[in-house]
Formats: structure tokens, C-alpha cells, sequence
């Protein structure tokens, strides 16, 4: 008789304790849902922004000059320090100026024994002239006096030519710079021969401005760029390898005037003011902005997060509970992203986005202002001054 009791108590006894522990865990479930995670939130914004594309390059400087001889010779001295700045007309090379001289030397003496043989027909041509007029010599005699004056002012023109031609010769012992600019390193030393046209000695880059190509694709030239000119009316920022920041300022100043059929792009050039940092050759980015500013919702780049191939953000609804949003991007401006679709203005997001809290969590929403200072929305031309590009005579 005392087992069934004994069982009983047994089980009326864990009963009990089940119930205490299922009313403890209700008990604590409302203590557990009552915190909520502190999340910076902000409101949706539309602002006016361009829309930005960028392009790659590489900067050309506006000229350039393989600098060689005119004339053959063997290189005397160098009047000039290998990277330093140069001015048009200054004398870079100077070759051996001895047999030129020598030679205009020669071509003087031939040229004053022309100009004393042709005084000499010319008396005889007069002297025939006057004893023609009273028939005193022969009408062929005549004829003759007049040929030889004739031959002695063409020896005069010739050598006169030679020598000339030689004068030139001795001016282009001197190698002088035809550009403003830097000069490179010389190729060629004092002692070496050199041949005309042939032999390089340095090279000589322009450093007042520098040009950037770089090619628009068909469709989008079609689309956004058709009223692009070539006045540099339109602005463009550039960005070197190794910079963060897009800091060079500059302006379009050429469009070409067929579409490749090859590639289907255009060939657009900007210009840029000259500094130190900026040398021909150097890969750079350019990025030209839209004619017309849209407003666009823009978002820190932070609160977007990355679902396999998706992109999302967290929002908020009614009952402060975050919410799984997709969204398709746009631009990409400093720290913030324009959003394209999937949000709405007066959308609330999460701004920390998906790094500290997770779809379906409730949260205490602390608000916060979206920071759009110091973030280049649309460019104001208004600050900026427009490279001018003074070209040289002959360009």
C-alpha cells in the first residue's frame, strides 16, 4: 500500500516543479523582449546631385620635341642642366663650329672674286654699249659682252646661295630649344659624332599644361554627353594614381569629330593646369559629371549591406523593428551611395547598417542627420578658372 503513495508523491512533486519552471521562464520572457538595441537611424533624403562617370587616361603634355641636329657634327660642349626648366631659343648643344667656319670662310672669298668678275663685264657690257652706238664694234662682239654679264650675276646669285647655305650650316651648331619646357637627360656627351636628323640628344616636354584623352562610349555620349562641347565651358576632376581624392581641377577642350566605328567610342580631351605633381606619362582617372543635377537618395555607403549578389539596407517600421530591404545602387559620392529603387523619402534606415543588428530585431532608434558636408554633390564651376593655353608662333 505505501508504493502507490510513494509513486504519487513523486509525481505530483515534479508536476509542481515543471509548472514553477514554465511560469518562471514566462516570467522572464517579457523582461527579455522589453530590451531593445540602441541603433543610429536616420531619415531618408532626396538631393540634388550629377550623375558622375569616370575614365581612365594617360597625360600627354601639350608638346613635345625630340630634339636632334640639323647638321652632321661632333658635339663640343652642353649649356644646360639635365631636368631643369628651359626657355625657347636657348642653346642647348654646340657642335664644332670650326670646319663651318672655315667654310663660310672659303665661300666669302668666292663670293667677293663674283661680285669683282661681274664689275668687270659690267664696264665691258657699258664700254660695248657705247662703241655699238657709233658702229664700232661688232653686233656679236656686243652679244657676247652681254652673255658674260649675264653669267657673272648668276655665279654672284649662286655663290651668294652657298654661302648663305653655309651660314646656316654655322647657326645650327648651336642646338637651341624650340619649346618652353623641361629637358630630359642628354643622350648624347660632348665627343660623340652626331648624324642631321638622326642622332637624339634630349627631349624637350612643354610644362604649362597637359592633355588627358580618354574615350566615351557610343551609347552613353548619346545619352548624357550630346551637348558636350569643346569651349571649355565643361568642367572635369582628375585623380592620380596613389591619391584618394579626386584634386586636379580641369576643362574639355577637344572632341573629335567621328565616333570610332572600331570601338564605338568618341575621343574627348581635357586640359589641365601644369604642377608638380603632374608629369606626362602618369596614369590618371578622370570623372566628368552630368550638364544637369537630379535629386537622388543618397545613403552612408556603411548602412548598405551585401547578400550574396544582393545589396540591402535596414529599415525601420511603425513598431521600431528593423526591417530586410533590397536595393539597387547608384553613384557613388565620397562616403555616400545614391540609391536608385527599394527606398523611398522619409524612409528611416539603419545607419550602421547590417554589422551590428539583423533583420527582424527591435531597436531603441536614436535619430540622426545624414552628413553630406564635404561631399562633392555638384560641381560649382563657379570656383574653378579654366586652363588657358598660349601656343607658340608656328603652332
Amino acid at each position: 500500500m505505501k508504493k502507490p503513495f510513494i509513486v504519487l508523491s513523486i509525481l505530483a512533486g515534479l508536476a509542481y516543479l515543471s509548472g514553477c519552471t514554465e511560469l518562471q521562464a514566462q516570467g522572464e520572457q517579457p523582461a527579455v523582449q522589453a530590451f531593445k538595441q540602441p541603433i543610429d537611424v536616420a531619415q531618408v533624403q532626396s538631393y540634388p546631385v550629377q550623375s558622375w562617370f569616370t575614365y581612365t587616361s594617360r597625360l600627354e603634355a601639350v608638346e613635345t620635341v625630340h630634339l636632334r641636329p640639323r647638321i652632321s657634327g661632333v658635339v663640343e660642349s652642353l649649356n644646360f642642366k639635365e631636368g631643369q626648366q628651359v626657355n625657347a631659343g636657348d642653346t642647348l648643344f654646340i657642335l664644332d663650329q670650326r670646319p663651318f667656319k672655315a667654310k663660310v670662310s672659303e665661300l666669302t672669298a668666292q663670293l667677293a672674286s663674283a661680285n669683282a668678275a661681274l664689275q668687270q663685264a659690267k664696264n665691258e657690257s657699258k664700254r660695248a654699249e657705247r662703241l655699238s652706238s657709233s658702229d664700232s664694234i661688232a653686233q656679236e662682239e656686243l652679244e657676247s659682252r652681254r652673255s658674260v654679264l649675264a653669267q657673272r650675276r648668276a655665279d654672284v646669285l649662286a655663290t651668294q646661295a652657298k654661302l648663305d647655305a653655309a651660314q646656316l650650316d654655322l647657326n645650327f651648331t648651336e642646338v637651341k630649344a624650340p619649346i618652353n619646357g623641361i629637358v630630359s637627360r642628354a643622350q648624347i656627351t660632348a665627343g660623340n659624332t652626331v648624324q642631321a636628323g638622326q642622332s637624339e640628344l634630349t627631349q624637350i616636354v612643354s610644362d604649362s599644361h597637359l592633355y588627358a584623352y580618354f574615350d566615351i562610349n557610343e551609347r552613353t555620349w548619346q545619352r548624357t554627353f550630346s551637348d558636350l562641347r569643346g569651349d571649355k565651358k565643361t568642367q572635369v576632376l582628375m585623380q592620380l594614381t596613389g591619391q584618394s581624392a579626386f584634386a586636379h581641377q580641369g576643362a574639355i577642350d577637344f572632341i573629335d569629330n567621328t565616333i570610332n566605328a572600331q570601338t564605338g567610342t568618341l575621343r574627348v580631351r581635357a586640359v589641365f593646369d601644369a604642377d608638380n605633381s603632374l608629369k606626362p606619362g602618369a596614369f590618371a582617372r578622370i570623372r566628368l559629371a552630368s550638364s544637369e543635377a537630379k535629386p537622388q537618395i543618397l545613403i552612408p555607403e556603411k548602412s548598405i549591406g551585401t547578400d550574396l549578389k544582393n545589396r540591402f539596407v535596414l529599415v525601420t517600421d511603425e513598431n521600431d523593428i528593423l526591417q530586410y530591404r533590397l536595393v539597387k545602387l547608384g553613384e557613388r559620392y565620397g562616403s555616400l551611395r545614391s540609391v536608385v529603387s527599394g527606398l523611398s523619402v522619409g524612409d528611416k534606415v539603419a545607419v550602421n547598417g547590417p554589422a551590428r543588428v539583423g533583420p527582424g530585431m527591435p531597436i531603441s532608434p536614436q535619430m540622426v542627420e545624414i552628413d553630406t558636408q564635404g561631399q562633392l554633390l555638384v560641381l560649382d564651376t563657379t570656383k574653378h578658372t579654366v586652363p588657358v593655353i598660349t601656343m607658340q608662333q608656328g603652332e
